[in-house]
């Protein structure tokens, strides 16, 4: 059972703690306000192997496990979620499925591109119509030649308008609910591919985030990952399953520096001629966060530990997302109150943290979804 990081997994802490303050604080502001992702990042984090974590030194990653991934999730997510975003895409749901289901060409051609920097990756699942049920997507795929033409839309895609290639689900046979869809590696040069328009939200601004198309997109078979048509379901499950453990170390990065913030603040105000220190109903307040962040930590890990065993099932992963995203929520709006009025004003931070929490409740299957996915490994 996991209690605490390893000698070697504090190091490797200390390690990407010190390469994020130097490297990501500094454009935090910048890119926030140009609600755009600085995708000089790629090639810097690349270089210091900090992209495609669990990706085997034999692609071009480090080969390190999943704690080492939620470590690295939570610090870089503690300076700035929006950026964490576009770094957790690149590591996971567009390159995972490559890893684990992708022939041996396909590993070769795009994984060292990706651990490196040198190419960006995105995921195209949600679609205008269809998100948390991914057997309601509406693209197709359909068998032409030697390879699929693509047709349908996607939307809210992380990395959508600067990705050179993108992860893409459809339906080889739609009739299959479910069960026909597939995996294809779409190229930003293929003909028909196309960027529809960039996404506006209410938080993780320096995340990029689009509307994509597929308007008769040529795929040869080649870049179908999986060797039968079908099967596509299962590879997006236990895609999610490693994704819903990091929004445990999101959310724990997310409420950490919420927390660290709060109390600088509360240590260095008076409020009607008293510390607000003093205050019992302050004091409680933190004493909460304090205890939600000890749990959501402890819980991430402990999913990260069971999940590099091969032991963590859909039930544990869904636990840790809704568990972690619902207490984050509880902790960005316990620091806002705190601060009254002073929270809300755009050159406070806390502002920043309570709008990139609130999109945590939705990516990789919201809060409702959990819920039931949980449910149904109870066998109700």
């Amino acid at each position: 059972m996991f209690y605490e990081l390893s000698d070697e997994q504090k190091e490797f802490q200390k390690k990407v703690r010190e390469i994020y303050e130097r490297e990501v604080s500094p454009l935090v502001e910048e890119y926030e306000s140009k609600e755009t992702f600085p995708v000089q990042l790629f090639r810097i984090l690349g270089a210091e192997h900090l992209l495609c974590l669990r990706c085997p030194k034999e692609y071009g990653g480090p080969g390190l496990d999943k704690i080492s991934e939620c470590i690295s999730m939570e610090e870089l997510n503690r300076i700035c979620a929006g950026i964490g975003s576009g770094i957790m895409v690149q590591g996971g749901l567009a390159t995972d499925p490559l890893l684990h289901y992708g022939s041996e060409d396909l590993k070769q051609k795009y994984l060292p591109s990706a651990a490196q920097g040198e190419k960006i990756g995105a995921f195209a699942l949600t679609e205008p119509d269809a998100g948390s049920d991914a057997s309601g997507i509406r693209t197709t795929a359909i068998r032409q030649g030697n390879g699929y033409r693509l047709n349908g839309m996607k939307t809210f895609i992380t990395n959508g308008t600067i990705c050179d290639f993108v992860t893409v689900a459809a339906y080889t046979n739609p009739e299959r609910r479910g069960t026909g869809i597939n995996l294809f590696v779409v190229n930003r040069e293929d003909p028909g591919f196309s960027v529809i328009k960039k996404l506006e939200k209410l938080g993780n601004y320096s995340s990029d985030t689009a509307e994509l198309a597929f308007d008769d997109c040529y795929v040869p078979k080649e870049r179908m990952i999986g060797e039968r048509e079908g099967g596509g379901l299962g590879q997006l499950e236990e895609t999610l399953k490693s994704g819903r453990l990091t929004y445990g170390a999101r959310s724990t990065g997310v409420g950490q520096v919420t927390f660290d913030t709060i109390l600088s603040y509360i240590k260095g105000t008076q409020r009607h001629g008293q510390p607000l220190a003093r205050s019992q109903a302050i004091r409680f307040m933190m004493a909460e966060m304090a205890m939600s962040l000890e749990a959501m930590r402890y819980m991430t890990y402990r999913g990260a530990w069971l999940f590099d065993r091969g032991l963590a099932t859909m039930k544990d992963a869904s636990i840790v997302k809704l568990f972690c995203t619902e207490s984050l929520q509880r902790i960005v709006q316990k620091a806002m109150a705190i601060q009254k009025n002073i929270g809300l004003m755009m050159e406070n931070p806390i502002q920043r943290f309570l709008r990139d929490a609130r999109l945590f409740k939705i990516p990789e299957g919201t809060s409702e979804i959990q819920h039931l996915v949980i449910a149904r490994e109870l066998g109700l």
